[in-house]
């Protein structure tokens, strides 16, 4: 009777298992459409929880480095006021950043702007020069019948095109300025949480633990904590050393710029820290900027630049990268390109950030799982041979 009753209680599964799939296929639009307004409305949150673990980091800090033998009324202050010291502190970092790149920015491409009408100046003397060694040319554009091209079709057609792009144009600004305000709003509510779970990190952890203890057996909340404990750790210490790796390679720019007396020294060293937080090939970007704005004011010390780029970043990628990052986060020099290569070619900069610690929390796993399952069959090894030693020695003989 209970055996019938256990095949029926999954047959009923089955079939409601069954029932949710079809309804899912049937239904996939609607689902889509859910999914995503599920995503919207928590997209915000998420963005909040991400930013509160990144900030996390320095706060410890600040909270180790001024108030770890803070007593009395300074103790109840000690989490507001490291929250404030640790987002004015970032906001300072940005702002001289902004400061240093915007306006070199802006001054180049006046500059740059500058130099177009004399370029075109150029172009029609050199144009003038060639038609007058060539005639030719000029003979073959009067062959040129122009009768019969059809003007008014290609009047309606670029009066049709001004009609659409102009729609087109007031639809997109209408996007754009709906998209601006929506990411503000939700970077203003991702500010916000973020703040909150900073004050009460310490109250969610122990509510979270009393879920998982409550929810899941008592094997399976171990193991999840430690899973948990062990991202933790590797995204902490992969994004401290990201950190640190971006502002070693900015300042090598620096100092290498300043001796070679190449233009934009700190604004280039300023924009490749920046730009080298993305794993990899994030300096690349900041190698064409910087090729860019030496362009305009040198042509040959552009290319220099590109040569002194190209060497400072194998010294980068095969001395400094795989031993900050990969060591602090205990995966192999290999295994984090590989990351790289996934995780940007699946989510792009995204994956190229998550992939290093992901991976290497797996290898972790899988390292510790490895190495326990080959010291059981040595042990099981190690069992079997003295068992069939015992069996082969030979019996004493019995004295009379």
């Amino acid at each position: 009777m209970d055996l019938n009753k256990s095949n029926i209680r999954k047959i009923r599964g089955l079939i409601v298992f069954t029932a949710v799939v079809l309804l899912a296929v049937i239904y996939v639009k609607d689902l889509v459409m859910v999914l995503r307004f599920g995503v919207g409305i928590i997209t915000p949150f998420l963005a909040g929880a991400a930013l509160a673990f990144v900030l996390n980091i320095p706060l410890c800090g600040i909270e180790k480095a001024l108030f770890s033998k803070a007593g009395g009324r300074i103790a109840k202050w000690k989490r507001p006021l490291s929250i404030i010291l640790t987002i004015v502190t970032v906001i300072l970092v940005f702002t001289f950043a902004v400061v240093t790149v915007v306006p070199q920015l802006a001054k180049t491409l006046v500059d740059l702007g500058n130099e177009i009408p004399a370029f075109f100046d150029r172009a029609m003397k050199e144009l003038e020069v060639l038609f007058a060694e060539n005639p030719q040319i000029l003979e073959s554009i009067g062959e040129w019948d122009l009768e019969t091209v059809d003007w008014k079709s290609i009047l309606n057609s670029t009066v049709s095109f001004l009609k659409n792009g102009v729609g087109s144009m007031v639809l997109s600004t209408f996007n754009v300025a709906s998209s601006i305000v929506s990411g503000v709003v939700n970077g203003f509510i991702a500010l916000i949480f973020a703040i909150y779970i900073l004050a009460q990190k310490e109250k969610l952890a122990g509510q979270f633990k009393k879920l998982f203890k409550a929810y899941l057996p008592e094997k399976m909340n171990s193991w999840v904590w430690k899973v948990l404990s062990l991202l933790y750790g590797n995204f902490s210490r992969f994004i401290t050393g990201q950190c640190l790796e971006a502002v070693i390679l900015g300042t090598m720019f620096f100092v290498a710029m300043s001796l070679f007396r190449f233009p934009y020294a700190l604004l280039v060293g300023v924009l490749i820290a920046f730009t080298a937080l993305i794993p990899i090939v994030g300096a690349f970007i900041g190698c064409f900027v910087g090729a860019f704005l030496i362009l305009v004011d040198d042509p040959v010390k552009a290319i220099w630049f590109v040569v002194l780029f190209l060497v400072l970043q194998q010294m980068e990628g095969n001395l400094i990268y795989p031993h900050v990052v990969g060591g602090s986060v205990g995966l192999p020099s290999i295994w984090v390109l590989a990351a790289v290569s996934i995780g940007g070619s699946m989510f792009g900069v995204t994956g190229m950030l998550v992939f290093i610690p992901l991976v290497s929390t797996v290898y972790s796993l899988l390292r510790e799982d490895v190495n326990g399952r080959l010291a059981g069959e040595r042990l099981k090894a190690n069992v079997e041979t003295v068992a069939g030693d015992r069996k082969k020695r030979p019996k004493k003989q019995e004295t009379s």
